[in-house]
């Protein structure tokens, strides 16, 4: 197996949907997580954006999509919002995001790492975007791996 289907056990993944799902429950807000190998030649920050837009993260009604996006091989990942989220999070908000999954990342604890991201955005989202009664899901909760 490569290092993006070893990353996560399909337990862990299940519960990173989970968590995306409670992560959405409360808000409009679009959460997704995606896995690949590398990112390649190319900037990190500038294939998240490609994976954002391929993922059609950017068709959003509030703009209001955030990608965790990861590069298993590189040992790095990114965390990507959307106009709609980025206009009213503190300034401080992605970098204390990415501080709460590095420390899990830095133990090894992937999984939880992705969680307690996933969840944190998710809190914003909700201050921000609460969910109302027509809210529909428009973006799938699977983890996607490119």
């Amino acid at each position: 197996m490569s290092k993006v289907e070893d990353f996560l056990t399909k337990q862990d993944e299940e519960e990173i949907v989970e968590a995306i799902r409670k992560a959405e429950k409360a808000t409009s807000g679009e959460i997704r997580v995606h896995i690949e190998k590398t990112h390649g030649a190319v900037d990190i920050f500038e294939r998240s954006m490609e994976v954002f837009h391929l993922l059609k993260m950017d068709n959003t009604k509030e703009e209001n999509g955030v990608l965790i996006y990861v590069a298993v091989e590189d040992r790095d990942f990114v965390i990507y919002g959307d106009n709609g989220i980025n206009n009213v999070v503190p300034t401080d908000f992605w970098e204390s995001t990415k501080d709460a999954i590095v420390a899990q990342f830095k133990s090894g604890n992937f999984k939880q790492g992705l969680i307690d991201g996933i969840l944190k955005a998710g809190k914003e989202l909700q201050t921000h975007f609460p969910r109302s009664e027509d809210d529909t899901n428009e973006l799938s909760n699977t983890i996607s791996k490119g």
